[in-house]
This record gives structure tokens, sequence and C-alpha cells, in this order.
């Protein structure tokens, strides 16, 4: 259990935490940066690295989080409402990380590659509204499993 706990945790820290550095600290620094086509593919780049660990992380978090349930309550009847809320919360998140991979991320690279600045824009639009989403809802998630019991 003590490998389970540990995996989990970690997972959910370098998603939800990588979330909020891309959200709150590289997104407005970026500002700064005033050519488009760098600034474009610098977020390319950082993202195509940070997606390789959420992959990661939306395995290794229902995996354990199950296991540690599944371990500690006979049936998903009797687990507390905190563990099927991080559940289906989590499986939200995974859904959600899941259409920014293969739909508007798939799209931003594409547009990239062909120099179409202003398409690779209105793809990062749709993915910065789609991680703000996953961003709250991990957070919200993060306050549900450090809260405890939730009835």
């Amino acid at each position: 259990m003590p490998v389970a706990i540990a995996l989990h945790v970690l997972s959910a820290v370098v998603w939800v935490g990588g979330m909020f550095f891309v959200y709150v600290c590289l997104r407005p620094s970026l500002g700064e940066v005033k050519a488009t086509e760098e600034r474009l593919s610098l977020i390319c780049l950082t993202m195509g690295r940070f997606f390789a660990w959420v992959w990661g992380a939306v395995i290794l978090l229902p995996l354990t989080g199950v296991f540690m349930a599944a371990s500690i309550y006979d049936s998903y009847a009797l687990w507390p409402l905190s563990i099927k809320l991080m559940l289906w919360l989590g499986l939200l998140m995974i859904a959600l990380f899941l259409h920014v991979y293969f739909a508007p991320f798939r799209r931003f690279r594409r547009a990239l590659s062909a120099t179409d600045l202003a398409g690779a824009g209105r793809q990062l639009e749709k993915i910065r509204l789609i991680v703000g989403i996953n961003l709250i809802l991990g957070i919200v998630v993060s306050i549900i499993a450090s809260a405890g019991r939730v009835y």
C-alpha cells in the first residue's frame, strides 16, 4: 500500500502542479516574448514534454486509486463519497486530457508546423480553456483528498 500511495500522490502532484505552473506562471510570462512563432514553439515544446508526464499520471492515478479503495472496502457501494468523487472527477479530468491531446493539441502542432500562426493560436485558446477547467477540477480533487472523508 505505501508504494501505491506514493505513486498516487506523486502522479497527482506532477499533473496538477504542472497545470498550475503552466497556467499561472509560464502562460503569463510568455506575453513578454514578442515573436509569436517563438512563443508558440516554446509552448508546443513545453506541452509536449509535460504531456509525456501526464500520460504516466493518467495511467497511475486510476490504477493506484482503485487499488487502494478496493484494498480497504469490499465493494464500490461501501466507498465513502469522497473516494467516489475523486474517482469520477479524476475520470472527467482524464477525458478532458485525452480530448486536449488528441484534438486541439494535435491541430496546434499541425498548424505550427505549417506556420499557420493564427490557426495555432485558435487551438491554443481551446487548450487553455480546457486546461483551466482541468486545473480547477484538480484543485477540487486535491481539497477532497486532503480534507479526508466527505459525506
